[in-house]
């Protein structure tokens, strides 16, 4: 047979297909001119080859699944039933019923050459792949053979995701630009994956997930191959439904060449991940924090983040024209991926100030959902410490601001990466300002503040307290906010002589919080009530200590002075009085606040009465005794 050589690889894809169709047709029109005692129609055609590439899809299929002929004509035959009349009526004719106008097994194993029963065993290629589905019939060869539906649009040249891994399967979109650090582990995963593009495990390690999405689809782009993402969480509870989703991932990567990218960044779900992972044979790439220990031999890539150079590039690349010193404080504070920055600069004429705020915002989106966002109002006015504790607090703010400079530009952190992070320990009495301190912080360095109670972060389970503060470190990594972990006696309450495995694993999740906090790139902050109970050991993991000293009188007037802003009306108010209260700021502020609601309600400026009645709930609450001497001459 003889036919002119097509143009385009869809045009010789069809008339592949189509020869192939026109052989089993003249098999097919063989058996039944045997079988009535007529004259036999001429051997069926050869296949011709077309220098194709890539080869035609019929051609691929037999391939990738090692189909014999004999089942590769089966597979043939069934399409050929569904695209054409004619041949679906010769089947009738073939098998002596109108009904029959399908291919079962039996018409197959009588009228196909070098046919074999194995070929629709379940364990055939046919059965194991879905190629071909068997109907409900009286028997396995009376049964009607369909080729699947995916299976018959690739033979015609028509490729797409398959509707049963939709909404469980989605395509890669990252497209964000690589640092030369991420460039270089493209190219060890291309040589890895050129070994043996059927069947590969690799795991992408570390806390970039962006970076391992746009690592994954440069190097499979190299290859020519699809990548494919697939969330843990979606993976089936069943092993049944985990092996037939496995099979059916493994057909369609080779159908639309693809790799599939797992993403493990939410939720542990290992009861499933690793079971899956087992199973399937094809390339896959895991995204996850921490390597798994898996049977099946991987490769282990570890995503770091952009080093501050590569992020410096990345900034100029995507801005343009924006001068070198204006990029210093945002590679200084916001450690974002490539695709970050490409998302924040397609924001059109962004000033400096508005290309900080943006990052902010940006950075902290995973954090939300963890912890508590405080709004800083609170200055430096407000805050009254005596001059030492505000001046290690400046300190805090200089060093902060100075990481770039001490760390990379004089070359500090060249010698060791650990202990670089800010960490601080706040200690003192409820009220005597430490969270409004973590205020002052915040709003002069212009950072988010997030309370973590860490009350709620300590788990009974042992290892799950440490997950939970991994959780929220790994969060706020990206921007660099200020980390407020209240009620740190939760873990240092613990602190104790060890006497069994419990005191031992509280003393573990008190070393891990403050490594943590010690690597942190932002500032960490604790509270305690309790300076005593924490070792000294653990001090002098805490690069800052400062004591809030209970308020003496002057502090006290200070403190009273603040409360009444100037649109308050206010009617023979006695601050020196006032200031008489043995309270710390944090109580003085909900007097004053619960007296201008008292005031307010009986329509009245706030006086004297109102404070005193605030102050009687106030120690009431607090279960002191209110003295005569603290209130003498109030009213």
């Amino acid at each position: 047979m003889t036919s002119t050589v097509p143009f385009t690889w869809q045009e010789a894809n069809e008339q592949y297909l189509a020869i192939a169709i026109a052989r089993v047709r003249t098999a097919l029109q063989q058996y039944i001119a045997s079988a009535q005692g007529q004259p036999t129609p001429e051997a069926p055609p050869t296949i011709q080859q077309y220098p194709l590439t890539p080869p035609p899809a019929l051609q691929t299929l037999c391939t990738a699944f090692g189909l014999t002929s004999f089942e590769r004509d089966l597979l043939v035959l069934c399409a050929g039933v569904e695209l054409s009349g004619s041949l679906a009526q010769l089947c009738a004719t073939a098998q002596g019923s109108l009904q029959l106008a399908y291919l079962t097994f039996s018409l197959g194993l009588a009228a196909l050459p070098d046919a074999h029963w194995s070929a629709l065993a379940p364990t055939s290629p046919l059965r194991h792949w879905r190629l071909i589905e068997v109907g409900n019939g009286e028997s396995l060869t009376q049964s009607r053979l369909r080729i699947d539906e995916r299976v018959l649009h690739y033979l015609n040249g028509i490729s797409y995701l398959d509707d049963r891994l939709r909404g469980l399967v989605e395509p890669a979109k990252n497209t964000a630009p690589l640092p030369p650090s991420h460039q270089q582990l493209v190219e060890r995963l291309v040589v890895r994956l050129t070994r043996n593009t059927s069947s590969q495990l690799i795991q992408l390690c570390g806390g970039e997930p962006e970076a391992k999405e746009a690592i994954a689809i440069t190097a499979c782009a190299a290859l020519g191959l699809n990548l494919h993402t697939l969330r843990v969480t979606d993976l089936p509870t069943t092993a049944a439904e985990r092996d037939a989703l496995a099979r059916l991932w493994e057909r369609e990567a080779v159908l639309s060449r693809s790799a599939l990218l797992v993403d493990c960044e939410v939720g542990e779900n290992r009861d499933k991940l690793l079971p899956f992972l087992e199973t399937v044979q094809s390339i896959v790439l895991v995204a996850t924090r921490d390597p798994l220990h898996l049977r099946r031999p991987a490769l282990r890539l570890d995503i770091n983040r952009p080093t501050s150079a590569e992020q410096r590039q990345l900034w100029q690349n995507a801005l343009g024209g924006i001068a070198d010193q204006d990029l210093d404080p945002l590679i200084a504070q916001f450690h974002l991926s490539a695709a970050a920055i490409q998302t924040i600069c397609s924001e059109d004429s962004l000033s400096a100030t508005d290309l900080w705020d943006t990052c902010r915002i940006h950075a902290r989106t995973r954090l939300d959902d963890m912890a508590q966002r405080i709004q800083p109002v609170a200055t430096w006015d407000d805050l009254i410490l005596p001059e030492p504790q505000c001046r290690t607090l400046r300190e805090i703010v200089a060093q902060v601001q100075q990481r770039i400079t001490v760390y990379e530009t004089w070359g500090v952190a060249a010698g060791s990466a650990n202990g670089l992070g800010v960490s601080a320990l706040f200690a003192g009495a409820s009220g005597t300002g430490k969270t409004l301190a973590a205020e002052v912080l915040a709003q002069e360095l212009r950072l988010d503040l997030y309370r973590i109670d860490l009350s709620q972060v300590v788990s009974k389970y042992i290892g799950e307290t440490e997950k939970n503060l991994r959780r929220v470190f790994d969060a706020a990594e990206a921007g660099g906010a200020i980390l407020l972990f209240d009620e740190a006696d939760a873990l240092f309450g613990k602190r104790s002589e060890v006497k069994d495995s419990h005191d031992r694993y509280a003393n573990i999740e008190v070393s891990y919080l403050l490594q943590r906090m010690e690597a942190y790139r932002g500032l960490a902050i604790l509270t305690t009530n309790l300076r005593g109970a924490i070792d000294s050991a653990f001090l002098r993991r805490i690069r800052f200590v400062v004591q809030f000293p209970f308020p003496d009188v002057a502090q006290r007037l200070d403190i009273w002075r603040r409360m009444f802003p100037p649109k308050l009306p206010t009617k023979g108010l006695d601050l020196n009085r006032l200031a008489q209260l043995n309270v710390p700021g944090g109580n003085i502020r909900t007097i004053a606040l619960n007296a201008a609601f008292l005031a307010a309600d009986a329509k009245e400026p706030v006086q004297m009465k109102h404070l005193l009645r605030a102050t009687q709930s106030e120690y009431l609450k607090l279960e002191k005794t209110l003295t005569d001497a603290e209130v003498s001459g109030w009213i």
